[in-house]
């Protein structure tokens, strides 16, 4: 059988045990029924994976994948996504970037690496037009995400290779350490840099001069042209987002009444327009800094100035960042917010929840729960400018205080008696929405698959910007069908490998043609539909198996279900969940939050049915 457009045709395996790496094939059924990026490594995982394996063991494999559509014409598809079990939530965890990395890989002979076992000693992978072999990397160990990614490419003489790596909180199995590509671009949810480290592998370097196949060039371009004139009308990805960057949100959202703030405590941050996407343009903005083929430009470097205490430079700071280091913690300093960002990309550490987790520490120290004798003089009251940078370097590093910091506010909170200051799903820390305000948004957080998270469902677009159209954000009626929709939709974009802001301006019936153009394959709305919601029970199916998930974890902290806003355009709401639940249950055809046989076989997924009836995990 013919390979189908848009594929290169090969994926890596590469056994860190024994250091040996081979190439294999993937049956075309199987591309078809699960695309790639995120849909690929949720089939990979369930085959591959024991669920109940410990994340940071060799036995867990991590996975790197691209999508038929990567490294192509589309528009925003200059993206590649990390699948694993992840460390800080022990879900089935996906986790995307931006930048050149993706494409280059496939450029390189590949559309995914496994990575399984783990090496003795540091050593990082080489790919280069379709061959691989593993080197020393001791020399790298230890060193921050910029110096690794210079000493590489120095070392083989090559400015257009990309990499790919961890920084020191990646080697210090830190729960919120992320994947640091491009120097500033980054996989930041769930710790993945922890599973890289776990297995000792610094990095991953590739270049290549292939271009993936395109099945039917003619009509794949005319789907290209229309899906850019699209992006390039709408005022969001047209307009606001190259002018601004993502960041274009905070005054935005602090305006509804729901920029979480102090650690959810409230929904609204006085000052914060001192670190908004306007004021990040007037005072440190360098230059806007696309992805590949990206037309829409969201990425923003910046510099502070010499002066500053916090004088740097580097890629960002994006819109979660700012609200992680800002309205979470009380600070309003620009330049604080920006060099706690550079430290973040620097040492390989997730911003949302690095931004989140001092956060909840500032509550338990208001609260005084922590002992002086752990912070060393630090003193983290709402607002300290200085804590936010300190703790970022002492989480890396597990210093102090930072060594709780780094198991993730969770775990934080428990140990030190307040797990209920926790603003976490599945032991995700929930990022830079409070969803009192925003009812359909708190559904999507509450049944996130891999813990709280805005990109399962962004209900925000229809509950806030009015995108395909606006509903009342403080209503429950008809928000478990727009969910459900979001969530398959998105796990598509995920596969596909498309950046997500394609979906303020293009929707699945867009993409058709340009699936359809690449693979040769007559790909149906329908198809994608089935494909999103195949996707999501596969996930669900995972956790079930790995720690009995369902509707005693599809919930919220207390927080956001008992106590009402206190002030701001959202005052006296909470999330209604218990009103959107069983409708929800209802339209996914899951009982108790978990997937019936008769749906699981009607998306295909009777072996997976089979494993939970086996397990005596099978809703009856």
């Amino acid at each position: 059988m013919s390979l189908p457009g848009g594929y290169m045709g090969k994926i890596l395996r590469v056994n860190l045990t024994d250091q040996k790496l081979r190439d294999e094939t993937l049956p075309d059924n199987v591309l078809r029924t699960w695309l790639g990026g995120r849909g690929l490594g949720v089939y990979l995982v369930l085959k591959e994976i024991d669920p109940k394996v410990d994340p940071l063991s060799p036995d867990n494999k991590l996975i790197f994948l691209t999508g038929p559509l990567t490294g192509t014409a589309a528009p925003e598809s200059g993206r590649w996504c990390s699948v694993t079990k992840a460390p800080l939530t022990n879900t089935i965890h996906d986790s995307q970037s931006g930048g050149k990395w993706g494409p280059e890989l496939k450029f390189a002979g590949y559309d995914a690496i496994i990575i399984e076992g783990a090496s003795e000693e540091p050593v990082y992978l080489w790919i280069h037009d379709g061959k691989a072999e593993l080197r020393d990397a001791k020399h790298l160990w230890g060193k921050d995400t910029h110096a690794t990614t210079d000493m590489i490419i120095e070392e083989h003489g090559d400015s257009k290779i990309k990499v790919m790596c961890i920084g020191p909180a990646g080697e210090n199995l830190v729960k919120i350490a992320c994947l640091i590509n491009d120097k500033g671009r980054a996989a930041g949810r769930g710790g993945h840099g922890a599973v890289m480290g776990s297995k000792k592998l610094k990095a991953i370097a590739v270049r290549g001069t292939m271009k993936p196949p395109i099945a039917n060039e003619s009509k794949f371009m005319e789907s290209v042209r229309a899906n850019i004139d699209k992006l390039k009308k709408h005022s969001v990805t047209g307009e606001a987002l190259p002018k601004y960057g993502t960041a274009v949100l905070v005054n935005i959202i602090n305006k509804h009444g729901i920029l979480p703030t102090k650690n959810f405590q409230t929904g609204v941050h006085p000052t914060a327009e001192k670190y908004s996407g306007e004021t990040i343009a007037e005072k440190i903005l360098v230059k806007r800094v696309p992805c590949w083929g990206c037309i829409i430009a969201c990425g923003r470097y910046t510099r502070l100035p010499k002066d500053s205490p916090y004088a740097g430079e580097g890629d960002g700071p994006e819109y979660e960042t700012v609200w992680a280091f800002g309205a979470q913690t009380g600070v309003d300093d620009l330049d604080a917010i920006t060099k706690a960002n550079f430290l973040c990309n620097e040492l390989g550490l997730d911003t949302i929840s690095m931004g989140h987790v001092i956060g909840t520490l500032m509550e338990l120290y208001e609260k005084g729960k922590i002992p002086e004798e752990k912070l060393r003089g630090l003193v983290p009251y709402w607002g300290n400018p200085a804590a936010i940078v300190e703790l970022t370097w002492r989480t890396a590093y597990r210093s102090g205080i930072g060594d709780d910091l780094a198991e993730g506010a969770k775990r934080l909170a428990e140990k030190y008696g307040m797990p209920e200051v926790a603003i976490v799903v599945r032991g995700q820390e929930l990022p830079a929405y409070d969803p009192r305000g925003v009812q359909g948004h708190g559904l999507g957080y509450a049944t996130s698959n891999r813990g709280g998270c805005h990109l399962r469902a962004y209900m925000i677009a229809p509950e806030v910007l009015g995108v395909p159209q606006l509903v009342d954000r403080f209503d429950t009626k008809g928000k478990a069908e727009l969910v459900k929709v979001f969530q398959d939709g998105f796990a598509v974009v995920d596969s596909l490998v498309l950046c997500k802001f394609n979906t303020f301006a293009t929707w699945l019936e867009d993409w058709v043609g340009l699936v359809a153009g690449a693979t040769g394959w007559d790909v149906t709305l329908d198809e994608l539909n089935k494909i999103g919601e195949r996707i999501y029970n596969a996930e669900r199916v995972f956790n079930i198996l790995a720690f009995g998930d369902g509707k005693e974890y599809d919930t919220l902290p207390a927080r956001l279900l008992k106590e009402p806003m206190p002030e701001g355009p959202a005052k006296g709401y909470v999330v209604k969940l218990e009103e959107m639940l069983p409708e929800y249950y209802k339209i996914r055809g899951w009982k108790d939050g978990r997937p019936t046989r008769a749906k699981l076989e009607e998306l295909g997924l009777k072996e997976f049915a089979d494993k939970l009836e086996e397990a005596g995990l099978l809703p009856e």
